[in-house]
């Protein structure tokens, strides 16, 4: 019998969410799933089918969420269905939701340096299955500072280094002023001459962000990864890869 998987994709549109639940799909089916879309989060409201699903996807940034929404997704995972996703679609959706962060175990707070950021992806665990032979890699994406449950089993992390010259122009990638956000909410007077960051998050040092981890929610694994701003991100082959695994181990 072939296993059960559900993708739900909408909200903001600038994380690609359409195209991104569509290589979630083809990955999917590579596999051998049977996939559902939907483009609503009405398909969450029936408990009963979601219980008979092996995992959940969602790609779906910002908005909001209610109690029939949200209960019988956190119901189904509790219960042993898995859920994967990565970026926005999964650890920057519906903000007032503290049962999806909890579940999730992450919530975005800021991207320092804007949308176009190339950084270093270390794997912390290469004995998981998820990561096991995989080697770190380079990407191009927001650069993900979240607030990250404990709990947590971190698989990757990135070097945020918030210090002197940590926000220097790399290769193509240009600082973007105009689209960062939260505690990093830089404007030119944030920077020094030399473009090096000088805003207040500074004083803490150079510090490990998770990027991608697992976890359990009751009996259902959890996986997550911060990376894949836009379809062409998630496309990139070392993203590819773990996104693969991560599917088949959360579905188990």
């Amino acid at each position: 019998m072939k296993k059960k998987a559900l993708i739900v994709w909408g909200g903001w549109d600038g994380h690609d969410p359409e195209q991104v639940a569509n290589a979630y799909k083809d990955i999917l089916e590579s596999e051998d799933f049977d996939v559902e879309v939907a483009d609503t989060l009405s398909a969450f409201e029936d408990e009963e089918k979601l219980m008979g699903l092996n995992i959940i996807v969602p790609c779906w940034s910002h908005g909001e969420i209610t109690p029939q929404q949200h209960g019988p997704v956190i119901k189904a995972v509790a219960s042993g269905v898995g859920i994967a996703g990565c970026h926005g679609g999964m650890c920057d959706s519906f903000h007032d939701c503290m049962d999806w962060q909890l579940m999730t175990g992450g919530q975005w707070v800021a991207h320092p340096n804007g949308q176009h950021v190339r950084f270093q992806v270390h794997y912390a665990d290469k004995t998981h299955p998820i990561t096991q032979g995989l080697e770190d890699f380079e990407t191009v994406s927001e650069h993900y500072y979240l607030l990250v449950d404990p709990a947590v089993h971190v698989l990757a992390t990135t070097r945020m280094p918030i210090g002197k010259g940590a926000y220097t122009k790399i290769g193509d990638t240009s600082i973007d002023l105009g689209s960062t956000y939260g505690v990093w909410n830089f404007d030119e007077n944030e920077f020094n001459d030399s473009m090096e960051a000088v805003g207040p998050h500074i004083t803490n040092g150079v510090f490990d962000m998770p990027v991608m981890w697992t976890k359990y929610f009751g009996q259902g694994r959890v996986f997550y990864n911060s990376c894949g701003h836009s379809i062409n991100h998630f496309m990139e082959k070392p993203n590819l890869e773990v996104t693969r695994r991560a599917l088949l181990w959360a579905a188990k």
